[in-house]
């Protein structure tokens, strides 16, 4: 799960960088949702 944030932030920092500011902006979305949803599985995976 951590790995899909690091590619869409990583693919979000590489969109912005090169002008694509819809990309970018879609793609930091989505890694703010992907961590969202780890963190609150491993905390549920942790308290379970």
């Amino acid at each position: 799960m951590f790995e899909i944030f690091i590619v869409l932030a990583v693919v979000a920092l590489i969109a912005a960088l090169l002008g694509f500011r819809g990309v970018a902006g879609l793609s930091a979305d989505l890694a703010k949702w992907a961590l969202i949803a780890a963190v609150v599985l491993a905390v549920i995976a942790f308290l379970v």
